[in-house]
């Protein structure tokens, strides 16, 4: 195998573990969402239960805060590394091949968003994070406020 072969065979394997990388990120994503749907559920839902001292709609709010924390930390991780490490290094690689794809493609995308406001997928996701979390400390306060009042 001769150089330019290894080289584009090393590229060929990395453009595909980003791909499987980036599918990951999407079931991690699927996963948050169903979790704290259902957390949102069982808030809504078990209204007037109690586990000892505490309600569960309670309890099930603290874990929707900590669900939608957690989520919003691995969408940020799972950004970072798709844009740094992956990207970068594939277009190191690219630097080497006759064409470059992975450039072009990045070079059309930023012409294209250059004179449009875009608010990209990612964005969304970790959008509907925050919301879900101040949701969540919302419905926590409204659960925790008229413990202190009756004192």
């Amino acid at each position: 195998m001769n150089r330019e072969d290894l080289i584009f065979e090393q590229y060929r394997l990395y453009a595909e573990q980003k791909e499987k990388f980036i599918d990951r990120s999407f079931m991690t994503n699927k996963f948050y969402m169903v979790i704290v749907l259902a957390m949102f559920l069982l808030t809504f839902m078990s209204k007037g239960m109690a586990f000892g001292k505490f309600t569960a709609p309670t309890i099930f709010a603290l874990a929707g805060i900590i669900s939608c924390a957690l989520w919003w930390l691995n969408m940020d991780s799972y950004n970072c590394l798709i844009k740094i490490k992956f990207s970068k290094v594939l277009e190191e690689i690219e630097k080497q091949l006759p064409m470059q794809p992975y450039n072009m493609e990045y070079k059309a995308i930023r012409d294209f968003r250059k004179n449009k406001k875009m608010f990209l997928f990612s964005d969304m996701q970790k959008a509907f994070a925050i919301v879900a979390f101040l949701i969540f400390f919302i419905l926590l306060l409204m659960e925790v406020i008229p413990l202190f009042l009756v004192f």
